[in-house]
């Protein structure tokens, strides 16, 4: 029976498409696949390093790389940093991203496309698709922030 674990669907897919399943590209693989938060390739391959100290950043980048080529993570645009990457999901998605912690979570629902054909028609641009990425505080960090304020 296969596995439903993703990081285990996500090795078989790389390996289906000529990588090799080396302990480094594991570490890569399972800190990604695993994450509820966006991490920029700096936070995987601090974390990656903690199951694989062989690892290298090189390994990260051209594993996120394929990852991102096979549509399994995202990346995700911060507003002062570096991008950052998360585990996609099927389907057409948005994201929600904590500011503070960095959690992300996904949402759906398309009420946008009358924006985008108003758009279209005052700029006569064909507008193809969208991407939506609200970002702001999530419900947890809010609490540890009114708690700190007590």
């Amino acid at each position: 029976m296969p596995s439903s674990n993703p990081a285990d669907l996500w090795l078989l897919d790389l390996q289906k498409n000529g990588y090799r399943l080396t302990e480094s590209r594991r570490a890569v693989v399972e800190v990604i696949a695993n994450s509820e938060r966006i991490l920029t390739a700096i936070e995987v391959f601090d974390l990656a390093r903690l199951r694989c100290d062989s690892l290298g950043l090189v390994t990260v980048y051209r594993t996120l790389a394929k990852l991102e080529e096979l549509a399994l993570i995202e990346r995700v645009h911060q507003h002062e940093d570096c991008h950052a990457y998360i585990a996609h999901l099927p389907g057409h998605q948005h994201l929600l991203i904590c500011q503070s912690c960095g959690r992300a979570e996904y949402f759906s629902g398309d009420r946008i496309e009358p924006l985008m054909e108003k758009v279209a028609m005052n700029s006569g641009f064909h507008v193809s698709h969208h991407w939506l990425q609200l970002v702001g505080i999530c419900a947890e960090c809010q609490q540890n922030d009114d708690q700190g304020d007590k």
